[in-house]
């Protein structure tokens, strides 16, 4: 395998990871109040544009499973940072109805 697949594979892996610490820590704690809405709607906004880039060139492997993860995970904080506390909390307790709802402290 060359050098420069290697490194687009690793590339690939991070970005796809770099969202999971987040999101699960909204599951456990359900607190967006540091979060930027803004900032997350621009993310899932390009995203979305390079999901679409990814499938008119026809690029599988990074551009298009990459992109549909990071947008996936994006969209979900997104979607956690806007809704209600009460609709936040449902739907953490649906992904992990283990945590406590002690960690609420959203502004």
């Amino acid at each position: 395998m060359e050098t420069v697949t290697i490194i687009g594979y690793l590339a690939a892996f991070c970005s796809m990871t770099s969202f999971t610490p987040q999101a699960w820590k909204f599951i456990k704690t359900r607190d967006t109040g540091s979060i930027s809405a803004p900032m997350f709607a621009l993310t899932v906004s390009g995203f979305a544009l390079w999901l679409t880039f990814g499938l008119m060139k026809d690029e599988w492997p990074i551009i298009i499973i990459t992109t549909a993860v990071c947008l996936i995970l994006s969209a979900f904080i997104l979607l956690m940072t806007v809704l209600p506390r009460g609709k936040k909390a449902a739907v953490a307790d649906a992904i992990d109805p283990t945590t406590k709802r002690t960690g609420d402290r959203e502004r």
